[in-house]
C-alpha cells in the first residue's frame, strides 16, 4: 500500500466520523484536494467542519500529509462530477457523461452521451446518434457527468451549488 492509499483510507475514516462520505483525494502542484459528500446535501459549514477535522488529523499525522507547504481543499464535487475512477463511473450509470481520450487512443477524441455500462476494463457511452463506444480506463484523459441545465431551468429547480473550504498548510 502507497502513501497516498494510506492517505486516503486514513482520510475516509475522519471524512465518515465527520458525517460525511469520501468521494475523492487528489494531491498535485502543492494542492491536496479532498472530496466529499451527503446524501442530504453539504453547505459551507458543513464543509468547515469536515475541513477542520481532516487539518487536525493531518496536525496529529505529518507523516501522511504532503510533504512541505499544501494548500487543503475540502469540497463537494458539484453538479458536475470529476470521474476518475471505476466507483465514480460505476456511481455515474445512467447518467450522461463527457469523456475526453487520450491523444492518439482508437477512436474519437471526445465523445458525450449516456453512461451505459462499466467494468474492470473500462466503460460504454452510447451518443446522441445511438453509437456506442467502449473507451478503456488507460485511454480516458478526463471524464465528468453532465448536468442537464435546460431541464433544470424548465422545471424551476435549482441545482445546489458546490461550495468549498481552502486552507494553507505546512507540514
Amino acid at each position: 500500500m502507497g502513501a497516498a492509499d494510506a492517505l486516503e483510507r486514513a482520510l475516509d475514516d475522519v471524512v465518515r466520523t465527520a458525517g460525511a462520505r469520501l468521494v475523492d483525494v487528489e494531491s498535485a502542484g502543492g494542492v491536496l484536494r479532498v472530496t466529499v459528500e451527503r446524501d442530504s446535501g453539504l453547505d459551507l459549514d458543513d464543509l468547515a467542519e469536515v475541513s477542520a477535522a481532516i487539518s487536525a488529523f493531518l496536525d496529529a499525522h505529518s507523516d501522511l500529509a504532503p510533504v512541505g507547504r499544501y494548500d487543503l481543499e475540502v469540497s463537494s464535487p458539484g453538479v458536475e462530477r470529476r470521474l476518475r475512477r471505476q466507483a465514480h463511473f460505476a456511481s455515474a450509470v445512467g447518467a450522461r457523461v463527457a469523456i475526453r481520450t487520450v491523444a492518439g487512443s482508437p477512436g474519437v477524441r471526445r465523445i458525450e452521451g449516456d453512461l451505459r455500462a462499466v467494468d474492470t476494463e473500462g466503460i460504454t457511452v452510447v451518443d446522441d446518434r445511438g453509437c456506442e463506444h467502449r473507451v478503456s480506463y488507460p485511454a480516458i484523459d478526463r471524464a465528468h457527468t453532465v448536468f442537464d441545465w435546460r431541464a433544470a431551468l424548465a422545471g424551476r429547480s435549482r441545482p445546489k451549488r458546490p461550495v468549498a473550504a481552502t486552507e494553507s498548510r505546512q507540514s
